[in-house]
């Protein structure tokens, strides 16, 4: 299933006191950080992630995969687009880099999934009423922000 054909979930930004280049550097640190915590590789074996673990170039690029996630696009400066699947979904994690003035930045985090049969109903539920994605798209979004400005 392509990125663009996945329901559209959610979207957060953030506007950041810095051009995309300076960004785009922690960006990529933060995020492959962030899914590369201990227990994440064991989380994605447990629900059959298609990328368990991690591999491929660094700094990320097209083909680098960690936990649950393989970079689908790697645009420094613009976009780092990352795809996903397990048992219970398919989902992407987009996120953009836009100029919005002279030395600032707005970072935006676009999610989209589909949930396919009831137990990834049960899942998306799960993941929507706990908060816990909202939360952490929001504090990658704030890392990224402190980093960088």
């Amino acid at each position: 299933m392509r990125i663009d054909s996945l329901p559209h979930l959610d979207e957060h930004a953030t506007v950041i006191a810095a051009e995309t280049v300076e960004v785009w550097p922690h960006l990529a640190d933060i995020v492959e950080k962030s899914f590369s915590r201990p227990g994440m590789a064991s989380y994605a074996r447990l629900v059959g992630a298609a990328d368990p673990g991690m591999s491929g170039p660094r700094p990320l690029a097209e083909g680098s995969t960690f936990p649950g996630f393989r970079v689908v696009t790697a645009i420094p400066g613009q976009e780092l687009a990352l795809r996903g699947s397990h048992r219970f979904s398919t989902y992407a994690l987009i996120f953009r880099l836009d100029a919005v003035g002279a030395g600032r930045s707005r970072l935006r985090a676009e999610t989209r999934a589909a949930f396919p049969g009831l137990a990834g109903g049960l899942y998306r539920q799960l993941l929507l009423t706990s908060g816990g994605h909202v939360i952490g798209v929001r504090r990658m979004l704030a890392a990224v922000r402190r980093r960088s400005e």
